[in-house]
């Protein structure tokens, strides 16, 4: 555990993520997924879960869905509370980094500004920023929970792609191009570049 610190005298060296790292047996990172709604996060996220953690990886699914539910649901859908809402879930990702688990986050995040100042929290190489790639035409046709159909009724506010801008990332890490693959195809991607940038120890 070079440079990582003494733990034989509890109290007196503070635990690390290295040292969490070490006894999980393999890096902590954070998979940033960002798209638009329908663009499939949520279902992608889950499925990585799954087939990390049966290789015995330590992850966890931070939806934005159920942060909305909780922490963030003094949180409207304003530009300001957009952003605030992003804040909170890149602390809060930081924080499980920290805890030495692999968190993977299913957020539209629309505003680049905010993505950067997400990346801005993690130390270089601990943030996977993977932009999944879909039509608007696409994630419309797609609509798994009617929410495009009530913007284009007038009845949802600010909805990203219709009322709301998306802000598509710059040089993300990852691009999925998930109107034209299948769920196990993105799957075998990011298992794929997380089993070899990241592997168990």
């Amino acid at each position: 555990m070079s440079g990582s610190g003494d733990l034989s005298h509890p109290g007196k060296t503070p635990v690390t993520q290295q040292h969490r790292e070490q006894v999980n047996g393999h890096k902590a990172f954070a998979l940033w997924f960002t798209g638009l709604p329908g663009s499939g996060k949520t279902t992608l996220a889950q499925a990585l879960e799954f087939a990390l953690f049966q290789r015995n990886y330590h992850c966890y699914v931070l939806d934005g869905d159920r942060l909305r539910d909780g922490l963030n649901r003094d949180l409207g859908f304003s530009p300001q509370d957009r952003t605030e809402n992003i804040r909170r879930a890149g602390e809060v990702a930081r924080m499980m980094v920290d805890a030495g688990i692999i968190v993977i986050t299913a957020f539209i995040s629309p505003y680049l500004a905010d993505r950067d100042k997400v990346r801005s929290l993690f130390p270089q190489g601990h943030f996977v920023e993977v932009f999944l790639k879909c039509s608007l035409e696409i994630c419309e046709k797609r609509d798994p929970k009617g929410l495009y159909r009530k913007a284009r009724q007038g009845l949802i506010d600010s909805f990203t792609g219709v009322s709301a801008p998306y802000e598509p990332p710059v040089a993300p890490e990852i691009t999925l191009e998930t109107g034209e693959l299948s769920v196990g195809e993105s799957l075998d991607v990011l298992l794929d570049f997380a089993v070899k940038r990241y592997p168990l120890v």
